[in-house]
């Protein structure tokens, strides 16, 4: 099953993992040897995010976190953010109340 974003089409790369045993020369010791070299992936980080397209269809997707900060998609928005209402200064008075000024009273 092969799993690549579905956006940019980035899968996965081979490489070498490296096993190293001995301890590094400017650290005191005689050198690092490499012990054995083993075929591995180098997986893209992909996730599965719910994508506005197009004309305003929303569908899940298989997208890398690369093309979600990149801002290639458009994440689907659930519900509007929180707006504080908008009320007109002139027309109702806002209310100032005293504060006292010194110590308070402890009873």
């Amino acid at each position: 099953m092969a799993r690549s974003c579905q956006v940019c089409g980035k899968g996965f790369s081979i490489g070498n993992q490296v096993t190293i045993r001995g301890k590094a020369k400017y650290l005191g010791g005689v050198g690092t040897k490499i012990t054995g070299i083993t075929k591995r992936k180098f997986k893209p980080n992909l996730q599965r995010i719910r994508v506005t397209v197009g004309n305003g269809t929303n569908s899940t997707l298989l997208v890398c976190t690369q093309c979600i900060k990149g801002g290639s998609v458009t994440k689907l928005v659930k519900q509007k953010p929180f707006r504080l209402p908008t009320a007109d200064k002139a027309s109702k008075p806002v209310a100032e109340e005293a504060v006292p000024s010194g110590p308070r009273a402890r009873p």
